[in-house]
């Protein structure tokens, strides 16, 4: 990135944000503190109306605003995959929404950028899978953005319905679900609710003071358990393939050993490495511990009961 471009990044970050330091500047950039000091030494120089608060960091004056910045063709390309995913990953009256602003962006593009953007679009696809029903995306994130009550009935793992009032903070997605992190009024404290489990949601008009300074990333990283096992295991080269894709609780080391590809796999119980070892049979072998190798053969002979019973 050209000195020109990354001037004009810096002012539509600042555009986007009510306050950042420099230091997050140069994270978000890549770039040294130093240079950012610079950089907005420079844009002073300009006539660009930046402000500077000591112990808060840097934002440009109230009701400065850049004229509209047309899409490159590149930026229409990747948000036209964001569409493509969000059909996956999010409710059918979100997805109207995202299409809505993707068609706003084709609409100024040459006729030529839009005749290979809809190329591009005939050659992606996503698997066609059915996803369960959720609660809208769009009425959770105004909650959190307005900071207003969420009314909802909610679904438990055991089927057992309740009647809900939260104060949402987050949402996060992970293990296939979108998830609302909120402060349950019934409950008295933070909760993590499964979106395909909410129900009747209402935006009510009440309005709530934010009880912490949520993160998603923080809350992620802090709920995940720590994976403090470790076993090795030989995996032939498709299943070792699988366990790249699969093993979500992280793959310590990998190294060739003739035909096989033996990884040494972190874990937070011996039970549930065993279940997903029995779904590739003899495609993988335990090496170590011997917790691991008795615990596929309790769970082996289970399954044997279960099967083979006279």
């Amino acid at each position: 990135m050209n000195r020109i471009d990354r001037l004009l990044a810096l002012i539509l970050f600042l555009q986007s944000r009510r306050t950042c330091t420099a230091e997050a500047m140069a994270e978000h950039f890549g770039l040294s503190v130093r240079t950012i000091y610079r950089d907005i030494a420079a844009l002073g120089e300009a006539g660009v109306p930046i402000l500077a608060e000591a112990g808060v960091g840097y934002s440009l004056m109230k009701g400065y605003l850049l004229p509209p910045v047309n899409f490159s063709e590149q930026e229409a390309y990747a948000l036209s995959t964001g569409v493509m995913l969000a059909q996956r990953m999010t409710t059918h009256s979100y997805n109207e929404k995202m299409q809505s602003a993707l068609d706003k962006i084709k609409a100024v593009l040459p006729n030529e950028a839009k005749h290979r953007l809809e190329l591009l679009a005939k050659g992606m696809a996503t698997p066609t899978t059915e996803h369960p029903q959720q609660a809208d995306l769009s009425v959770l994130q105004q909650a959190i953005a307005r900071q207003q009550l969420l009314t909802f009935d909610y679904q438990s793992a055991s089927q057992t319905q309740s009647s809900r009032a939260v104060e949402a903070a987050g949402l996060v997605f992970y293990l296939g679900r979108w998830h609302l992190i909120a402060w349950c009024r019934l409950r008295q404290a933070f909760r993590d609710f499964r979106t395909d489990r909410i129900h009747n949601v209402q935006l009510q008009r009440e309005q709530f003071q934010a009880r912490t300074d949520f993160n998603a990333k923080d809350f992620l990283q802090n709920s995940t358990p720590t994976a403090q096992l470790s076993a090795q295991i030989s995996f032939m080269p498709a299943a070792a393939d699988r366990a790249r894709r699969e093993w979500w609780q992280g793959i310590a080391d990998e190294h060739q050993q003739s035909e096989a590809v033996v990884m040494t796999l972190n874990c937070t119980d011996w039970g549930s490495l065993a279940c997903w070892l029995l779904s590739l049979g003899t495609a993988a072998r335990v090496l170590a511990p011997d917790q691991l190798k008795q615990e596929l053969c309790r769970q082996s002979q289970a399954i044997l009961r279960l099967y083979c019973a006279s």
